[in-house]
């Protein structure tokens, strides 16, 4: 308890310190960098803005209101990680959701890594720290690839050695990137496994890939029952779908100039009839009581 109390003081006396003009550390050569670089400082959560480069999107709210909870009774056990913009101005580079956390229960300070790096440093750190993360959904570690391949210009190589996955790892969560939008939405929204996923990118028309994806949610079918799908596929050049889904060859050229638009929007392949008088009707599936409430949101956000 002794030492937990001193290692905290000295995290107060280390903040004053860079509150001062005249100890303004821009770099690892500046005076009293060692006091402060790879120290535990309490920072200011408002001299700390968010990291552009930060690869997650999505935050869930609910777990972010557990661990705003757990945090308000515990305090935040691990610290954040930040770069040195400027005079008492810091960027996450790692930790964004217990930032976030913390300033939902109001908090004043947080404990914090001071790095000092460039854009291209943060941009890299950043996106490793996230990639060796356990809750990120396998879109969002590809996407990350991604970045560190144009951003940094990483081969798949130097990329194994960063993130210590191997190459071929690292080359299937690439590959995910080529199926349809729709799809990478479901496998963001947990309808469809990276299993489900690496078997349908095998398929390279997107429109044979929809059709297999709309089965899989129709049919609840496993891995390997999309692979034996996929595999029939592939030696016969016919899908065996779900006798509701439809195709959009008999339906006029405005509505298939419209419905991907649609599709993608609603992460759903949208359904569209229409009648010779030139009448019709949309449908939008959806596949758990989770899935209609965030349509719902999305048609309520659009009004």
């Amino acid at each position: 308890m002794a030492k937990a109390t001193k290692k905290q003081a000295l995290g107060r006396g280390l903040s004053a310190l860079l509150k001062d003009p005249s100890n303004d550390i821009q770099s690892v050569q500046d005076k009293n960098a060692d006091k402060v670089i790879g120290n535990i400082v309490e920072l200011d959560i408002d001299s700390i803005d968010v990291n552009p480069f930060q690869p997650r999107t999505n935050f869930n709210e609910e777990t972010l209101r557990e661990l705003a909870s757990s945090i308000k009774e515990l305090g935040v056990i691990q610290p954040i990680t930040v770069r040195k913009l400027g005079f008492n101005k810091y960027q996450l580079v790692s930790g964004e959701r217990r930032f976030r956390a913390s300033k939902l229960i109001g908090l004043e300070t947080i404990p914090s890594y001071i790095r000092i790096a460039n854009d291209q440093e943060s941009l890299e750190m950043a996106l490793v720290e996230n990639i060796q993360r356990q809750d990120l959904d396998p879109i969002e570690i590809a996407l990350s690839y991604q970045r560190l391949i144009d951003e940094i210009n990483l081969t798949q190589e130097q990329m194994s050695d960063r993130v210590g996955k191997k190459r071929s790892t690292i080359a299937n969560y690439l590959r995910l990137l080529k199926l349809d939008p729709i799809i990478q939405t479901g496998m963001r929204d947990g309808f469809i496994s990276m299993g489900h996923g690496r078997a349908i990118i095998t398929i390279e028309d997107q429109s044979v890939q929809l059709d297999i994806y709309e089965n899989i949610l129709s049919n609840k079918l496993s891995v390997r029952e999309t692979e034996e799908l996929v595999r029939h596929y592939n030696n016969t050049e016919e899908v065996k779908v779900s006798p509701k889904t439809n195709t959009t060859s008999d339906v006029p050229e405005y509505i298939q100039k419209g419905i991907k638009e649609f599709s993608e929007y609603f992460g759903h392949k949208i359904d569209v009839k229409v009648s010779k008088n030139g009448k019709g009707k949309i449908t939008i599936p959806f596949h758990s009581e989770e899935d209609f409430n965030r349509l719902k949101k999305l048609v309520e956000g659009a009004k």
